[in-house]
């Protein structure tokens, strides 16, 4: 039996979020922070939820040790 997505609540509140504000990703910044830091405490993989969350980190670290500066948030 698999468990329970730890972050699967954060990601139904984004997804309310984003329903509730016709998609505005700025009107939901505080739900889409929550999940990060809920992503943030399991090792990578262990959430499916956060496997967007995880791979936008890898390209940040790949563009930081690359030199390349961060997009505009």
């Amino acid at each position: 039996m698999s468990q329970k997505d730890p972050c699967q609540k954060q990601a139904c509140e984004i997804q309310k979020c984003l329903q509730a504000n016709n998609y505005m990703e700025s009107k939901c910044e505080a739900v889409l922070r929550e999940m990060r830091k809920c992503c943030a405490r399991y090792p990578e993989g262990r959430s499916v939820c956060c496997s967007g969350f995880e791979k936008e980190e890898r390209e940040k670290r790949k563009a930081a040790s690359e030199g390349i500066p961060p997009a505009p948030q």
